[in-house]
């Protein structure tokens, strides 16, 4: 039988121990991955592995000896409890080898979970299990995690309550990590708000998301964007001491003032534009860019983007100007510009 959309999460997180068996195939292996430990976990618990009651099973064996999931599938352990026959990276090839183990399942066997990457809907082994009354098949697809899976995993971690904001930050995330690295966040997530009660909020994703851009290049260019050109003398030099670029530094401010003109151009306004950007945007810093891309306009915008490609020509052409003066004297006239 098929698996498919919320049916298929909700299984992953409480599969049925009565049924024959899951076959879990998608592109993308991480993501296969992640749903098979989940779901063996849920099957056979924490102590399962240990407990001997996990046999694991290499695809390319079962064509040496087509007999030994059927074994791994009937043994008996010495440990009660429910056991699972685990076949790895299965191809069509194993699907004569699996196909007979599930027409001998029987209540008491193990759970056999099959993994495989990705399968036509001719497929032999998706056939061995959609045609199975007492069997599933499940494909995983590259489509980002849903609220109530995200709910769901924040959960599993100790994490009961979480602020709509920090639900659209976390969304915005999924969409843009690979699942194993959105995990490990949302894994950030709940160690940092351990023993908190209140709820998660945009800061508090904001504190644990991967970052994008150097934190003291991040504090110089909102500087320069805010108009506080005073304040930018003392984190030029610490830039300086720290060995930054001024090329590396002239990039960024490109990337940051692009990102301001894109939302300020935005036809929806800047908040939609903020919104729409990739890789997004979280918490405060969303905020305070909206706040920048608002102040300066897209005209002004467009002035600043022309200084700062002019700056980087300069920087890289054979002058023998001090580069990172050069660089300073551009964000300074940036920083003055608003006031005008």
């Amino acid at each position: 039988m098929k698996l498919t959309g919320a049916a298929a999460s909700r299984y992953f997180a409480r599969p049925d121990p009565d049924r024959a068996g899951l076959l879990i195939f998608g592109a993308d292996a991480m993501r296969v991955a992640l749903k098979r430990q989940e779901v063996i976990a849920a099957l056979i618990g924490p102590e399962g592995e240990a407990e001997m009651r996990l046999t694991r099973l290499a695809a390319t064996d079962l064509r040496k000896e087509p007999a030994a999931l059927m074994d791994a599938m009937k043994a008996q352990g010495f440990f009660p409890g429910l056991r699972v026959a685990f076949v790895e990276d299965a191809t069509d090839t194993a699907a004569p080898a699996v196909k007979a183990a599930l027409a001998d399942w029987r209540a008491g066997d193990a759970v056999v979970v099959v993994t495989a990457g990705s399968l036509t809907a001719k497929s032999a082994l998706r056939k061995a299990f959609e045609d199975h009354p007492n069997a599933y098949a499940a494909g995983i697809y590259d489509d980002p995690p849903t609220p109530d899976e995200i709910e769901a995993e924040l959960k599993r971690a100790g994490l009961a309550t979480i602020d709509r904001a920090a639900m659209a930050d976390l969304l915005a995330l999924g969409r843009d990590l690979d699942p194993g690295d959105f995990r490990q966040t949302v894994e950030k997530i709940a160690l940092y708000k351990w023993g908190d009660p209140t709820p998660l909020t945009p800061v508090d994703v904001l504190a644990c998301a991967p970052a994008t851009i150097e934190a003291e290049v991040d504090d110089v260019l909102n500087i320069v964007a805010e108009g506080r050109a005073a304040e930018l003398g003392p984190m030029m030099r610490r830039l300086e001491g720290q060995g930054v670029n001024p090329v590396t530094l002239a990039i960024s401010a490109l990337r940051h003032f692009r990102a301001l003109h894109a939302a300020a151009s935005a036809p929806g306004g800047p908040a939609e534009g903020i919104a729409r950007m990739r890789p997004p945007i979280f918490g405060p810093r969303r905020d305070r860019m909206l706040r920048q891309a608002q102040g300066w306009g897209m005209h002004r915008l467009e002035d600043a983007l022309r200084q700062l490609v002019e700056t980087d020509l300069a920087l890289r052409s054979s002058s023998r100007a001090p580069a990172m003066a050069v660089m300073e004297r551009a964000l300074i006239r940036l920083a003055m510009m608003t006031r005008k």
